[in-house]
């Protein structure tokens, strides 16, 4: 194959995965969106209760959360939770198009910011930290532990360049499973993905 065809065919394969994954983030987007306000509220206390028993979190280490958008499964009651046990939490923080996320650690009764995005996060003096474990928020998942978010990167683009490791759980409702999501060679998997109906996990 001539390099100018190699390069063409690589180029509409993206094409075909992004067009993909845009139907796929329009359907889930649809599927959250109609669910009733008490089915929100019981599934956001159901799935604390499920990461709680069945997440492993050791003394010492640093749990990264998100202050929840849109129609996004509400992590606040798994963060009160936490936070209740001393445990050190952090919330992301958008830094620009194309750049890292900075996690600042979230001490108890400290005032929360726009963080870009539509989120919130401590101020900018609160200390910046490397998480051990990452709840992501997303738009959908798969039995393969491929994530789907909004498309912007960021989470990926901020982990890859992590010194740690971290374990990577997703947060969703159970109606955002889908068959099979496109996983491109940035795509990081999950590690976890817990639900109102339990927690999965994936090996990598």
């Amino acid at each position: 194959m001539e390099l100018t065809e190699e390069i063409s065919t690589v180029a509409d394969d993206d094409l075909h995965q992004n067009g993909l994954k845009t139907e796929m983030r329009e359907q889930v987007l649809a599927r959250r969106s109609i669910l009733a306000s008490q089915d929100r509220v019981d599934a956001a206390d159901v799935a604390a209760k499920h990461f709680l028993d069945e997440i492993q979190i050791d003394s010492g280490m640093c749990i990264a959360a998100y202050w929840p958008i849109r129609d996004e499964i509400d992590c606040r009651p798994l963060l009160i939770s936490l936070m209740d046990s001393m445990h050190s939490v952090c919330l992301p923080m958008v830094m620009g198009d194309e750049v890292p996320l900075e996690f600042r650690l979230w001490e108890a009764g400290a005032p929360l910011y726009p963080a870009g995005f539509g989120t919130l996060a401590p101020a900018e003096t609160a200390p910046t930290v490397e998480p051990d474990l990452i709840i992501i928020p997303l738009l959908g998942f798969d039995q393969f532990g491929t994530r789907l978010g909004y498309g912007k990167g960021y989470y990926d683009r901020t982990i890859a360049g992590m010194d740690k490791n971290p374990t990577l759980v997703g947060y969703a409702y159970s109606v955002q499973e889908l068959e099979n999501i496109p996983r491109e060679t940035h795509d990081i998997p999950l590690d976890y993905v817990v639900t109102e109906i339990g927690v999965r996990r994936f090996g990598k």
